[in-house]
């Protein structure tokens, strides 16, 4: 399934978002019917959608059509549960999902809805049945892993084979691990059976807000209905800030655990709740009755652990050490507000040898371009916004004497279009920085009005395939502007704004209807180019490690044209026209010879072979030989990360502050410590335990995870370097140095 269906896949997080403790032998699946408030709410959607959206569409039977195929797809993205029987079943809905809109009648999508979970169940069902028996590996036989542009099975003969080769390749990754059929039959039948669990916490509001996005993606990939909680999660996500306990919560069989606790928040500066403990209840207040929340949905947890700031929260723990029968403890806790600081910038500074001297690059990392809308509104001068953050930590950089700034946008989503604007006017004087179009043709150009730069020195954008929206209004200004050179590969292509949209306002007796964000105007480079299917591309290619064809606008069947409109009127700030062939040279020579980026390379190569592919042996004589030489692989690559790094690997210069908050930290490195530190490394390229998520231990996981971020980031580190480049042929070539950074003469 494409990766960035998310809105419009909501019914796979039956498989991973809600949590695993509904009872597994529930008599009957509840059968699932729309709210009077969900039917109010879908009209008043179809109203402003087909007359307010960019591309307005009817709402009329050739509609319908879409989103009839849309939602089947959005339910069985990988075609393992309906058969074409059931599709022929409903084809009479196709013409009339507009009538059951508009007529404010939703029970024909939500029967489709209970004729999958009961196809769901039956599936899920004959899957342990068949652990019953053993698979015959000596079959030659192949398993097709990506099904989504696949034909509906034809028959239950069909789909029961294609479950049988998914339960054989299930069971043959665990057997490759070093499992017995026992363990293996008590691990798959547990995890088919939390697979029903999960399913079974799925609501109503779930089941209209996967309809709705079949309707509002049918018109555009980037609309999308956010029913009421997902419209809270939106904001918190823009704002980067919540009011709770700081504690970031997961499900694990049928617990509430917690995973982390945010550092100087109510969690931790109470020093009572640790990783790993378990949360079994929750009351408000000093006096307010225990609600069990054992087996609930984790997003249900959560929604009782928050609440306003200064009010008072209890929860009952059991901690993770102790054993099911152990007594549970109750710990008191006052709501604050929690920053969600992993997701604001953040700078690092690396030093790079250059001969006799020592380059330094700092690099900011931005996750999202975030701002707190409701806080800017109210003149809050403390208000949190990316640009803010920005501007302060290059204000630090430059008293740290970094020679070149490096702006680490990759998989940045994109955010506040405002943020993008301002963000660009820390580089430029003044000027256009992208044009909007809206609906009517009206074009208009958002501006930095702001005189004065805060750096002024050369930049450098890294980007990847997951670099999107305000991030491509970033990269593009700055290529355009000729202000520093963009890296890495091509990015997402998504040239549309969009906008929230309450629906609240058509709503009788202050029911929540939710919002739409939904797509209003085309933004344009000031060039008159757009970012809308192409993507920004960079300057200096790095690995594509994404496939286009499966990921990006380029990806949706529905994606807006590429087009282009006038350009606007602004003055380039630089020339690196000049400046990047030779930096291109430099960085081809240096990679050539650098054995781990000619790892990532094979890596890269090989996995879109197996994309190509699509099919995986069943055959364990074969599947034992791939595992062997992925063995080979892995160790050559533990042995290259074991080693000392080279002498011209970028070196990451420690924060003082961080430094001298470590050392107080600090205990004695034992042998024990060694022994994890080497696991780390390992870990990094540890090999297929045939195990999801959920069935490691949550320490293994988060030591994985630890690995995983400590591991070498190679495409920053080549980023790094040819920063560096840059640094070096603009302090041998004045003339050069005057065409790329014009505000900056002395350079």
């Amino acid at each position: 399934m494409k990766k960035q269906m998310l809105l419009a896949a909501m019914s796979l997080a039956i498989l991973s978002a809600y949590g695993n403790a509904a009872p597994a032998d529930k008599a009957a699946v509840e059968q699932l019917k729309p709210a009077a408030q969900q039917t109010q709410a879908a009209l008043w959607a179809s109203r402003v959608l087909s007359r307010y959206h960019y591309k307005a569409t009817p709402l009329d039977d050739a509609m319908s059509e879409k989103i009839y195929d849309r939602y089947f797809k959005s339910l069985d993205a990988e075609k393992l549960f309906f058969v074409q029987a059931d599709l022929d079943k409903y084809a009479g809905a196709k013409g009339k999902l507009d009538d059951a809109i508009v007529g404010e009648n939703l029970q024909m999508p939500f029967d489709i809805y209970n004729l999958y979970q009961q196809r769901f169940n039956e599936r899920i069902a004959y899957a342990r049945e068949l652990l019953k028996t053993k698979p015959d590996f000596t079959l030659d036989e192949s398993y097709q892993y990506d099904r989504e542009k696949a034909e509906w099975p034809k028959s239950e003969a069909d789909v029961k084979d294609l479950w049988r080769k998914r339960v054989k390749n299930d069971w043959l990754r665990l057997k490759l691990a070093g499992k017995d059929d026992k363990a293996i039959r008590d691990t798959l039948d547990k995890r088919y059976e939390n697979y029903l669990s999960r399913s079974r916490k799925l609501n109503g509001e779930d089941v209209f807000q996967i309809f709705m996005n079949a309707y509002a993606m049918s018109i555009e990939p980037h609309t999308n209905y956010l029913g009421p909680r997902a419209s809270d999660n939106f904001d918190i996500q823009m704002r980067l800030s919540l009011e709770g306990i700081g504690a970031v919560l997961q499900t694990r069989d049928e617990y509430t655990v917690i995973r982390e606790i945010v550092t100087g928040s109510p969690a931790g500066m109470s020093g009572k709740l640790k990783v790993g403990d378990k949360i079994v209840g929750v009351a408000q207040g000093e006096t307010g009755a225990v609600t069990d929340v054992l087996g609930w949905r984790i997003d249900d947890v959560v929604q009782q652990i928050r609440g306003p700031k200064d009010s008072k929260v209890r929860l009952q723990v059991l901690p993770g050490d102790a054993g099911p029968d152990a007594k549970p403890v109750m710990i008191s806790l006052v709501r604050k507000k929690i920053s969600m600081e992993e997701q604001s910038a953040k700078k690092t500074i690396m030093e790079v040898k250059d001969g006799a001297v020592k380059r330094r690059i700092g690099v900011i990392s931005l996750p999202t371009f975030y701002q707190d809308f409701e806080a800017r509104r109210r003149g809050d001068k403390d208000y949190k916004s990316a640009t803010r953050d920005v501007a302060r930590l290059l204000a630090e950089l430059k008293k740290d004497k970094v020679d070149n700034v490096l702006i680490d946008l990759r998989n940045n989503g994109g955010g506040s279009l405002t943020e993008a604007v301002e963000l660009t006017g820390l580089f430029i004087d003044k000027g256009p920085v992208v044009q909007q179009r809206s609906a009517e043709g009206r074009v208009e150009v958002e501006n930095d009005t702001l005189p004065g730069l805060a750096w002024d020195g050369p930049i450098g954008v890294l980007i990847n395939r997951g670099s999107a929206s305000a991030s491509e209004i970033f990269a593009a200004a700055v290529q355009d502007y000729g202000r520093g050179i963009v890296i890495g590969e091509p990015s997402f292509g998504k040239g549309t704004v969009q906008t929230l949209i309450s629906l609240d306002r058509f709503a009788q007796d202050k029911q929540r209807l939710g919002e739409l964000k939904m797509t209003v105007a085309q933004f344009f480079r000031i060039n008159g180019g757009t970012t809308q299917l192409r993507g920004v591309t960079p300057d200096i290619k790095l690995p594509q490690l994404t496939d286009a064809e499966n990921f990006g606008e380029s990806s949706y069947d529905n994606a807006l044209p590429y087009t282009v409109i006038k350009p606007a009127v602004y003055i380039p700030a630089g020339e690196v026209k000049d400046i990047v062939p030779l930096l291109a040279k430099k960085h081809e020579a240096r990679v050539a010879k650098d054995k781990d980026f000619q790892f990532l390379v094979e890596d890269v190569n090989y996995v879109k072979q197996q994309r190509k592919d699509n099919l995986i042996s069943l055959n364990e004589k074969e599947r034992r030989k791939e595992r062997d030489e992925q063995e080979a692989r892995a160790k050559q690559r533990d042995a290259r990360l074991a080693a000392a790094p080279s002498a011209d690997d970028p070196i990451l210069v420690p924060d003082p502050k961080e430094a001298a908050k470590n050392a107080v930290a600090a205990k004695p490195a034992g042998a024990k410590q060694a022994k994890q530190a080497a696991a780390a490394v390992k870990g990094v390229s540890r090999t297929d335990d045939g195990l999801q998520g959920d069935e490691r231990s949550l320490s293994a996981e988060l030591e994985a995870e630890k690995a995983a971020k400590n591991a070498k980031d190679v495409l920053l580190l080549e980023a790094v370097h040819i920063m560096a480049d840059e640094v070096s042929l603009l302090k041998t070539d004045t003339r050069l140095a005057s065409r790329v950074l014009p505000y900056a003469p002395d350079r």
